[in-house]
């Protein structure tokens, strides 16, 4: 089986590797003068256009009391300018064949947009218009409240949206990355035009952007492009910081009652952001841990040995502030006891005895053969030029960071498992039926 996983991972690679090598090695940055930081990459296998934006106007940045307001600038920057009303922004786009969307994260809102190369101007117009010169129109923000409400009241009943929101809740307590990104409800209708405004006013300003440009068009084109047509979006000073991340919560065990069949389960607790200096090497001993699908050691232990879940697997979330470290997967209530000390007995012996020559071999192999085929569309590689610049990465990052995974070692393994994996301050979630699962420490 491995020998036929390594022969298929070969093939792929011959077909999308020669195309990276040429195209996706070779971005280009300038920062214009109003601060946007612009990256290309040409492509001119077809005559399309991909954007990508990133503006630090994340929910990190919302008020305390009207938690969401990222989220509802992000939603709303398509729904009217001062030139166009929502239905003439969806009519040019239909019209033209382009897409364009925007969301927020975190740390990030993010505007995307598509579209044919001989619809440039039009394009760059219309991103330009509602980057400098949205409404906000109030039967539009109405309308768009309702929505995100509905949305929350959604993930309300969904028990591992339920479980991740009490999670995060617990270890960021008074922190913004412990609070939904859409806010509550409360939060949201509290939300007026005047906040909208002022956020965008203030967070929406080229030098706190990245713009991400991969397509039929050349790096120069694109300056002139932005230049003609970001001529009224104007640099601010920055706006003032959120503090730091409070200390992270202390271990704890949450149960919620719900009528399930299925537990879910959430273990984790704090983990390193993405510049931290071990970062590759927690990324390749959390592949092996539970990341690595039906590789990795927990899916062996509670799917393939025991049958106790479907679905079992550990995440390293790294951002720029913050990172995360957790393992969720969805058990028989009588059975979620079991499934954690068994996960837990998984964490321990990667703890005590690290790991084999074999395991690392094939996590290595994984993670430097599968790096290319991240990058087999015009889409990705926007997203990934404009990640890696929010990261401060370096243009060169593609070319190091096979080396960066190949230098790990088994005792470095070893090392960050001891160091990073903390059982003692493990915060466990479980959603299930309380009546039927017995959990210890209950």
């Amino acid at each position: 089986m491995k020998k036929l996983k390594s022969i298929f991972l070969f093939l792929s690679l011959l077909i999308v590797f020669p195309c990276f090598v040429e195209a996706r090695l070779l971005p280009e940055r300038s920062v214009l003068e109003n601060g946007l930081v612009l990256l290309t990459s040409e492509q001119r296998a077809l005559p399309m256009v991909t954007f990508n934006l990133l503006i630090e106007a994340g929910s990190r940045y919302d008020p305390a009391g009207r938690e969401g307001l990222a989220n509802l600038t992000a939603r709303l920057l398509t729904y009217g300018t001062r030139n166009r009303t929502a239905l003439q922004i969806s009519e040019t786009l239909d019209f033209i064949g382009a897409g364009l969307s925007a969301g927020c994260s975190e740390e990030l809102a993010t505007v995307s947009l598509t579209l044919l190369k001989k619809d440039l101007d039009t394009g760059l117009n219309l991103l330009a218009e509602v980057l400098t010169a949205s409404v906000f129109p109030p039967e539009e923000i109405d309308r768009q409240k309702q929505s995100v409400i509905a949305s929350i009241k959604a993930k309300g009943e969904d028990p591992g949206e339920i479980a991740q929101v009490k999670f995060l809740a617990a270890l960021f307590p008074q922190s913004p990355y412990g609070r939904p990104v859409e806010g509550t409800e409360d939060s949201v209708k509290r939300i007026d035009r005047a906040s909208l405004v002022d956020f965008y006013e203030r967070f929406y300003r080229p030098n706190r952007a990245i713009l991400a440009v991969v397509g039929d068009i050349s790096h120069q084109e694109m300056v002139q492009g932005l230049a003609k047509a970001f001529q009224s979006w104007e640099k601010k000073a920055l706006a003032k910081e959120p503090p730091a991340p409070s200390s992270p919560g202390p271990a704890n065990v949450i149960r919620i009652n719900k009528s399930l069949t299925q537990a879910n389960i959430i273990i984790g607790h704090e983990g390193v952001p993405r510049g931290h200096t071990d970062y590759y090497a927690i990324q390749v001993m959390n592949y092996i841990l539970g990341g690595g699908g039906f590789s990795s050691r927990l899916m062996d232990s509670i799917r393939n040995e025991r049958g106790l879940a479907y679905s079992v697997y550990s995440s390293l979330d790294a951002e720029k502030n913050v990172g995360t470290f957790q393992i969720t997967m969805q058990t028989k209530n009588e059975t979620a006891e079991e499934a954690i000390r068994i996960a837990m007995d998984e964490i321990r012996r990667i703890r005590e005895q690290g790991v084999s020559g074999e395991e690392l071999k094939e996590a290595k192999d994984y993670l430097t053969g599968s790096f290319p085929l991240r990058l087999d569309t015009n889409q990705r590689v926007a997203n990934f030029l404009a990640q890696v610049e929010f990261f401060e990465l370096g243009l060169d990052y593609p070319d190091r960071y096979p080396e960066l995974i190949r230098s790990i070692s088994q005792e470095d393994i070893l090392r960050v498992a001891k160091r990073y994996l903390q059982p003692e301050k493990f915060i466990v979630v479980i959603v299930a039926n309380q009546e039927k699962t017995k959990v210890k420490g209950s």
